[in-house]
């Protein structure tokens, strides 16, 4: 399970928090968590694809020209991981860091955890 642990925390950055599109973020957010999940970031803990859609967009919409990007390759272990992260516009230092933790089940993220190392700026 340690490749799709890897993938889940690499896309979730790309294509969730780091997706514009609303229709295509939806559609990751399908297919990378599980119905039921559990997202836990600073501003609050959402539950299900409706709630992580909603923020995930408010999110993107805060800061349109930042990309995540990896500090580290993902660590696994067992049916968790973490990923260090930093964001900001392209090609730019990070305006601010933070770290994602995932749980998984049955191939998917039953639960994220964000913490940020710096607020957003």
């Amino acid at each position: 399970m340690s490749n799709t642990i890897e993938t889940l925390l690499l896309r979730n950055l790309r294509d969730v928090f780091g997706e514009a599109d609303s229709e295509r973020r939806r559609s990751a957010i399908e297919a990378l968590y599980c119905a039921d999940c559990v997202v836990n970031l600073p501003p609050g803990q959402y539950h299900g694809h409706d709630a992580l859609q909603r923020i995930a967009g408010k999110l993107r919409a805060s800061h349109p020209d930042y990309v995540y990007t990896p500090h580290s390759a993902p660590q696994v272990v067992q049916d968790g991981g973490r990923i260090d992260w930093g964001s900001g516009p392209e090609g730019e230092p990070p305006r601010y860091t933070g770290i994602d933790i995932i749980i998984a089940r049955d191939e998917k993220i039953s639960a994220l955890y964000v913490f940020l190392d710096s607020e957003p700026v």
